[in-house]
C-alpha cells in the first residue's frame, strides 16, 4: 500500500530542487514532470517496485542496473534516466517518492498552480478528471494540478486535499458519521 503522506525534507528536498533546476536549465520541465508522474504510478501500483527502491539489502550495482532497465523500458527522458542512475549510485532511491512530491510542489509554486491530491475508489476517467480540474479551478481561483490515487477502501466518492484544506466526500466517511450519529440516538 503506498504511503498516504510523503514527507519532503532533507535529502528528498535537496534532490527535488536540484532536479528542478537542471530540468529548467535544459528546458525539460514538462518532460521530467511527465516522467515523474509515470514513476509515481509505478510506485503506487507495484509492491515489488516499492520494496526495490527502499531495500538496503539490494546492492548499489543491482539497484543501478535495475533502475536503468526500468527507465529504458518506461522510455523515460534522458535527464530522468540519468537522475535515477544518480539516485541509485548514491544509494538514495528510497527518497524517490519525496523527490517526486518535492519536484511537483516546486513546479506548481513557480507556475502559480495548486496541487490537489485526489483519492478515489476507482480510477477517474478523462472526463471526470477534466470536470474535477475545472471545479477545483473555480473554487481555488488558480490553475490546479491533480495527483490521483486509487484506494478501494473508501468505497465511493472522493477525498480531495489542496494545501491544508481537505474535503472528504467518501462513502466510507459518510457511513462512519452515520454510525456515530446512530449511536448517539439510542
Amino acid at each position: 500500500m503506498p504511503a498516504d503522506d510523503v514527507r519532503v525534507s532533507g535529502v528528498s528536498a535537496r534532490y527535488a530542487s536540484a532536479l528542478y533546476d537542471l530540468a529548467d536549465e535544459k528546458g525539460a520541465l514538462d518532460a521530467v514532470a511527465g516522467d515523474l508522474s509515470t514513476l509515481q504510478k509505478m510506485i503506487d501500483d507495484s509492491d515489488d517496485f516499492r520494496r526495490f527502491i527502499k531495500s538496503p539489502v539490494i546492492s548499489r550495482d543491482a539497484q543501478s542496473k535495475g533502475i536503468a532497465a526500468l527507465a529504458t523500458k518506461a522510455q523515460l527522458s534522458p535527464l530522468a534516466h540519468k537522475f535515477l542512475g544518480l539516485l541509485a549510485v548514491n544509494r538514495r532511491l528510497f527518497a524517490l517518492p519525496g523527490v517526486i512530491a518535492g519536484f511537483r510542489a516546486i513546479l506548481a509554486e513557480r507556475r502559480g498552480e495548486a496541487t490537489a491530491h485526489v483519492t478515489s475508489a476507482a480510477p477517474l476517467s478523462d472526463a471526470q478528471t477534466a470536470s474535477l480540474i475545472e471545479a477545483l479551478k473555480k473554487a481555488i481561483g488558480r490553475k490546479v494540478d491533480i495527483a490521483t490515487k486509487v484506494d478501494p477502501s473508501i468505497l465511493g466518492g472522493l477525498i480531495v486535499k489542496v494545501g491544508s484544506r481537505m474535503v472528504d466526500s467518501s462513502l466510507k466517511s459518510k457511513l462512519q458519521r452515520l454510525k456515530l450519529s446512530m449511536k448517539g440516538v439510542g
